[in-house]
């Protein structure tokens, strides 16, 4: 009877990968095989090796054919719907994560940071390698899945949950961002206009406050209008409220004697003022937008009148609640509750059932 080093070298001399199916024909001891991928933005390295940790496999793929080549690929080294080869990969995103969760395989998304570290297992060259990466990632399943979370097998409407509140974060940061730069530009010639937002919620980015600076771009400017000026911002702001009182207080705010930059160069600061304020717009919108579309997301999921009625949860605190834990029936599918990974690879919690 052939050794199944033979057998696997004699499959390797062929251009093909030792598929399990071919092993037990042989009469040889099924062997356990783990697929790696080193992720990229235009060609991904693939890597399959077997329990010992020799390289059964290795290709490299790139667009949609190259997926189907990575499934036969996979069919070879004998991936079948009752034990699929379980993949690690750097990311929990993308097309090619999404096709192979759509087959039901385990996915590993393990931290560049922590493959970094393996890597000084197999290598001490600090040169970069797709094939050797993908070796790497191959090899942490085989030696520390245990030790790994995959992929949580969430819903597609938990993933579509997913996204939008990651992309709400994304635009809250962006937000802030924007806030911070045009807020620092102000302290430099408008001082007078961050004074007359400064107790109130939000500050400058408040709709009442971006009005009144898109009407009033400098102090010089701000010095010439008139509370029925400003209460026409305000309204225009779709402030309903308390418009005369917040108006004159407002106009005495802004009126304040202050220290002037150069008129060209105040006139200069104004427009790039008005390029911050644009862009802080845009990210307020997108903030708003995005929340509201996950809220609405959130309220079609079965769970949601559960989530809801948890205290403490807020409108969109509750939407970002499947992003962290999933679909509710897998986190707490036994009596002692279990470890899940948090969506998106974003670390890791310990919870326990809920009792009555």
């Amino acid at each position: 009877m052939v050794d199944r080093e033979s057998f696997i070298r004699s499959r390797r001399d062929r251009g093909r990968p030792a598929r399990i199916s071919d092993i037990a024909y042989e009469g040889l001891m099924p062997m356990t095989v783990y697929c790696g991928i080193d992720w990229a933005e235009v060609h991904h390295g693939v890597a399959i090796v077997d329990d010992s940790g020799g390289l059964v496999a290795r290709l490299r793929i790139g667009d949609a054919a190259g997926y189907r080549q990575l499934i036969d690929l996979l069919a070879d080294a004998g991936d079948n719907p009752q034990q699929p080869i379980p993949v690690a990969i750097e990311t929990s995103r993308g097309l090619l994560v999404a096709c192979l969760r759509a087959t039901g395989r385990q996915i590993y998304a393990i931290n560049p940071v922590a493959v970094a570290r393996y890597r000084d297992r197999y290598t001490v060259s600090r040169t970069k390698s797709d094939h050797v990466d993908a070796v790497v990632l191959a090899n942490i399943l085989r030696t520390d899945m245990a030790v790994h979370r995959p992929l949580p097998n969430d819903s597609e409407l938990v993933q579509a949950i997913a996204v939008l509140a990651r992309a709400q974060q994304d635009a809250v940061w962006d937000r802030t961002q924007a806030h911070n730069k045009l807020r620092s530009l102000l302290r430099e010639y408008y001082p007078t206009f961050l004074l007359a937002f400064r107790d109130a919620r939000g500050g400058i980015t408040r709709p009442e406050a971006r009005a009144v600076l898109a009407a009033a771009l400098t102090p010089t400017q701000a010095a010439t209008l008139t509370s029925d000026d400003l209460a026409d911002a305000l309204r225009r702001a779709g402030r309903q409220r308390g418009i005369t009182a917040e108006a004159d207080r407002l106009h005495q705010a802004l009126a304040t004697a202050t220290l002037h930059q150069p008129p060209l160069v105040e006139q200069a600061m104004g427009r790039q003022a008005l390029a911050l304020l644009r862009a802080l717009d845009t990210a307020c919108l997108n903030a708003e937008d995005l929340a509201a579309a996950a809220e609405q997301s959130f309220d079609q999921h079965p769970d949601a009148e559960i989530i809801t009625s948890f205290a403490g949860l807020g409108r969109f605190v509750r939407a970002r609640w499947p992003n962290r834990w999933g679909d509710w029936a897998d986190s707490w599918s036994c009596s002692a509750g279990q470890e899940r990974g948090w969506a998106a690879g974003r670390g890791s919690r310990s919870t326990s059932c809920p009792t009555a």
